[in-house]
């Protein structure tokens, strides 16, 4: 419940049979549960960002900061009403450890809202890039996340223009050199599906093979402003911005044949061992240790291979692996984790979305936020810093003192600890001068930090 969920609540029964507790869970995720039901889907926030991009390009230069303007404060609407829906899922799913893998595969693929074009796009991404595929195949879920609207901007893709393609030859035609410079190929995301999301880095691709690959991708971007409020798809591929000619990519060549040159490389890089490895290392390092047992990684990255990339598949391997079983309490919870666990051991199933909003923003782990595409950091040292552990202090006791005296924290611990809580933990609990400060005490302990 703690290590593979996201915390223990007090009125859940502690599952008998954990593993089948486990799989089970695997049959009946729901993809949209009912606080995501609420908050907007892609479709309209792209058309939000397209009547934005089509009004800025008609209005007289005075008036296209303001434009930009309400775009961006509606798009922080969009945002808070997205992380509370995610706050508010964590809280009360029945499927935690399909909830779980969703954060994961949500921190593999980042976006952040510090680049302010996507603060709309956000939520969008995880609603219907991750969610809908946690349970499908990597190929797919992979696809879907490099093409959704959010990561398109975020790494710039969606201006991208292949230098001899249609666009490019035109363009260069009437452009200045400062304009030639920052119009034209772009390899962030190609460098980024390279390095993060697939083989890993120093898995042995070149400056060459990213180069090559952006050069593929050209073409796949946004659909034209033009469209807004009737949007068929949320993104689309241009054949006047690809890259004309065939590409060689690690050792494999690939044929000029548009757009689906990157869907080849794509499903290639998606196959890859490497890739295998990769996820198998990091699905590893997010449930079991911060540095796990190589049995553990070679036998995941094995399932990965031998199931074509069968997200499923992989997670059963992991809940059958003895060693995810072997070392409790070995992980160090991030903010998130920590917040989750804590407001799901007091009962709490909802959260007013600014205030969950503000919750991550004190904690240092702001909602869709990272410092860069690589995400979060997995491992306990990027969270345990003497300051990050007060702020966590300074927010368990402000639960407990709205607490009160409701919660009887000597009773709450072993239902929220099963099989964790210690005898010296326990002892600080029942010699707390108050219910509150006992609450807050078992908040903080050395057991309810690790997972």
């Amino acid at each position: 419940m703690n290590r593979f969920g996201l915390g223990a609540r007090p009125d859940e029964p502690i599952p008998q049979e954990p593993q089948r507790w486990l799989h089970a869970q695997l049959e009946r995720f729901d993809a949209l549960p009912p606080p995501w039901r609420r908050a907007a889907r892609t479709p309209a926030l792209v058309d939000a960002w397209l009547a934005q991009q089509g009004a800025v390009r008609r209005a007289p230069e005075g008036q296209r900061s303001r434009i930009r303007e309400d775009y961006l404060r509606e798009g922080r609407v969009a945002y808070v009403a997205a992380a509370g829906a995610r706050t508010d899922s964590a809280l009360r799913s029945p499927t935690p450890f399909v909830e779980r893998l969703v954060h994961f595969w949500s921190n593999h693929f980042a976006v952040s809202v510090d680049k302010l074009l996507i603060v709309g796009l956000a939520g969008g991404f995880e609603a219907d890039a991750i969610r809908p595929h946690v349970m499908g195949r990597f190929e797919d879920l992979l696809w879907a996340a490099v093409l959704h609207p959010a990561m398109l901007l975020y790494l710039d893709q969606a201006q991208s223009i292949g230098p001899r393609s249609l666009v490019g030859t035109r363009a260069a035609m009437r452009s200045t050199d400062s304009q030639q410079r920052t119009r034209g190929l772009n390899e962030n995301l190609a460098r980024e599906i390279l390095e993060l999301h697939t083989l890993g880095v120093r898995s042995g691709y070149t400056q060459d093979d990213v180069t090559e690959f952006a050069r593929a991708l050209t073409g796949w971007t946004l659909p034209s402003d033009d469209t807004a409020g009737r949007v068929a798809t949320t993104h689309r591929y241009v054949a006047a911005m690809h890259e004309p000619g065939p590409r060689t990519i690690l050792g494999r060549s690939y044929p000029d044949d548009g757009e689906q040159q990157a869907r080849a490389v794509i499903r290639d890089l998606a196959l890859a061992p490497a890739t295998g490895r990769h996820i198998a290392l990091k699905l590893a390092r997010h449930f079991v240790a911060d540095e796990p047992p190589a049995a553990l990684v070679q036998r995941l990255a094995d399932r990965f291979a031998r199931s074509g990339g069968d997200l499923p598949s992989v997670y059963r391997a992991l809940i059958d692996s003895p060693e995810a079983w072997a070392a409790p309490n070995a992980k160090f919870k991030s903010p998130w984790d920590w917040a989750i666990s804590g407001l799901r051991a007091l009962g709490r199933q909802e959260l007013p979305p600014q205030q969950a909003v503000n919750l991550m923003n004190q904690l240092g782990q702001p909602v869709w936020r990272p410092g860069s595409p690589a995400g979060y950091d997995d491992a306990g040292a990027a969270w345990a810093a003497p300051d990050a552990l007060l702020r966590r202090v300074e927010v368990a006791q402000r639960l407990a003192t709205q607490a009160g005296s409701a919660i009887d924290a000597r009773s709450l611990a072993p239902r929220v600890l099963p099989g964790a809580l210690s005898e010296d933990t326990a002892g600080a609990i029942a010699r707390a001068e108050s219910a509150s400060t006992a609450l807050a005490l078992l908040l903080v302990s050395p057991e309810f930090l690790r997972r």
